[in-house]
C-alpha cells in the first residue's frame, strides 16, 4: 500500500467515525496521527486499516 492510498483511505473513513466502536475508533485515531506525521503503516496496521475501510465505506463510494 502506498502512502497516497493510505491517506485516501483515512480521509474517506473520517466520515464514518461515529459508526465505529471504541476499539475501532482508537485504532483509527492512531492511524490519523501516524498519517499526519507522514509515517508509513506496518503490515499489520495496513491490514487493520483495510479491514476498517471494507467494513465502513460502502462499495459505491470506493475508488478502484
Amino acid at each position: 500500500m502506498t502512502h497516497a492510498e493510505q491517506h485516501r483511505m483515512i480521509l474517506e473513513l473520517m466520515d464514518y467515525q461515529r459508526k465505529m466502536s471504541r476499539y475501532e475508533l482508537e485504532d483509527f485515531e492512531m492511524y490519523v496521527k501516524r498519517d499526519k506525521d507522514d509515517e508509513d503503516l506496518d503490515l499489520v496496521s495496513q491490514r487493520r486499516l483495510t479491514g476498517l475501510y471494507d467494513k465502513f465505506v460502502p462499495q459505491r463510494r470506493r475508488r478502484p
